[in-house]
């Protein structure tokens, strides 16, 4: 399948698979003002708590490359590393993420704890050394480590440095 084809399909299956309807852009779009009233009238971006279709598409990409090894600095397509394998499955989703994981908590909307959905991006570990997708239920889709196949992890084996929504 082409990449156009997949992008339509896995763009598909994550509206489909959205429980709500996203409400306008202008709401989730990261402002550049700097007030600090406290509405939500542009002061600072918004994190409503419902999944990203990108960020869903990203998912169900991930998910495609289930069992497969993990390699250090691996792109694919045979063996990941945990910001390879984050960095591809949004690119199949239509984002552009950065390669390393330390450069993708940089990027996106910065989401609290509790707007946490499947489809966000998680940095994790102190040193924000690791990076997977949400899945939702407490679990992370990822490349782990050495000698563990690219799949679910329990986020509870991690500390949260920041969470992305793209």
């Amino acid at each position: 399948m082409s990449g156009p084809r997949l992008r339509r399909i896995f763009t598909t299956v994550a509206v489909l698979t959205a429980t709500v309807i996203l409400p306008a852009a202008p709401a989730l779009a990261q402002s550049t003002g700097s007030g600090s009233s406290g509405s939500s009238s542009g002061s600072g971006p918004l994190a409503a708590p419902i999944p990203s279709p990108a960020g869903l598409a990203a998912l169900a990409a991930a998910t495609t490359q289930t069992g497969k090894p993990y390699l250090w600095g691996g792109t694919g397509p045979n063996a990941w590393d945990c910001s390879g394998l984050v960095q591809w499955a949004f690119r199949q989703a239509g984002v552009n993420l950065p390669r390393t994981t330390w450069e993708q908590a940089e990027v996106g909307l910065e989401v609290p704890l509790w707007a946490l959905m499947p489809g966000d991006v998680i940095i994790l570990n102190r040193d924000a050394s690791h990076v997977g997708i949400y899945t939702g239920f407490g679990q992370v889709f990822n490349a782990y480590g050495r000698g563990v196949p690219v799949g679910l992890t329990p986020l509870s084996e991690f500390e949260i440095y920041s969470i992305r929504r793209f």
